[in-house]
């Protein structure tokens, strides 16, 4: 029987009667062609030469780099600087394995220059410290010369003199505190106006390590004079680590008590020059005391920034 359906010309003829059938084509419906092409994708051979490993596992960098969350020395980072409108530095000692060195030569310098620089803010504010003084004592003691037969003008005048001596010694507290910070604005290439002395981010850490500072040193004054000495030298930096680090009172204790340790050839020095600076500044009828404390205060704080790696701005030439 003839078959009527017409023969397919888009292809070799299947099913021949003489079983003489093509092969079949390979998957894709795509013969199997010759010569040198490359194999499908997905089965190339690793690329050769040395290429770099993935990222993330290279190795840690050489170099005496302190770990994570750790300054120079084992103390607390310093607070992050940098960034669009922020002063240069000029650089950080310190680190790298280096150790940081200070002279008191370039302390004092350092704290000269930082003064000349913005000297009517610096004396004015120590201006303001005498006259806030002077009235906080005038304004306790206006009774000292009533008659102290009257049992209750004497009464008056101990609890009025109790009054004056703790607001004497709260008032003394933050002038101490704003003088730091205005030093530590100067080390960081601002200079300080009179209301940036005041901007602290806490009082409550201040005035706690200002209270067992000034604890210890009384305890060390009972005891003998040279003690007080020596704890007045070791407890230097406990005020500035609180307001520069944000440290808790025991934490600036400690680390002042480490900094002054592992520094005493290098501070000691500095303290010595600056206790007789002031003392000097003093002599000459107080006005010395103008120039002298700023500057003596500008030098340990800069000290303290190249010992513990923080920012140190550049003096102009």
């Amino acid at each position: 029987m003839t078959s009527n359906e017409p023969p397919n010309d888009d292809g070799p003829t299947l099913n021949k009667p003489d079983g003489s059938n093509p092969p079949p084509p390979p998957p894709g419906g795509y013969p199997q062609q010759g010569g040198n092409y490359p194999p499908p994708q997905g089965s190339y051979p690793p690329p050769q030469g040395n290429y770099p490993p993935p990222q993330g596992s290279y190795p840690p960098p050489a170099g005496g780099y302190p770990p994570p969350g750790q300054g120079p020395g084992g103390f607390p980072p310093p607070p992050p600087y940098g960034g669009p409108g922020q002063p240069g530095f000029a650089g950080q000692p310190g680190f790298g394995g280096q150790p940081a060195t200070v002279s008191v030569g370039d302390a004092l310098g350092y704290g000269w220059a930082r003064f000349k620089g913005n000297a009517g803010v610096w004396i004015g504010m120590c201006l303001i410290a005498v006259v806030v003084s002077g009235v906080i004592n005038a304004a306790f003691s206006w009774d000292r010369y009533t008659n102290s037969d009257d049992l209750t003008v004497s009464a008056s005048f101990s609890l009025l003199s109790i009054i004056g001596s703790l607001v004497s010694v709260i008032v003394s507290i933050i002038f101490q505190a704003a003088f730091t910070r205005g030093a530590l604005s100067e080390t960081d290439g601002v200079k300080p106006g009179f209301g940036d002395f005041f901007r602290f981010k806490a009082l409550a850490p201040v005035f706690g390590v200002a209270i067992l500072v000034g604890l210890i040193n009384a305890v060390a004054f009972i005891l003998c004079f040279l003690p007080v000495l020596i704890t007045g030298y070791l407890l230097w930096y406990s005020l500035t680590f609180v307001i520069d680090r944000d440290l808790d009172p025991i934490a600036a204790i400690k680390a002042s008590f480490k900094l002054t340790t592992e520094n005493v050839g290098q501070l000691l020095p500095l303290a010595l020059v600056c206790v007789l600076l002031n003392i000097g500044g003093a002599i000459l009828c107080l006005v010395g005391l103008l120039v002298t404390i700023p500057v003596t205060l500008l030098a340990g704080v800069y000290a303290y920034r190249v010992l513990t790696g923080g920012p140190v701005a550049p003096v102009a030439a």
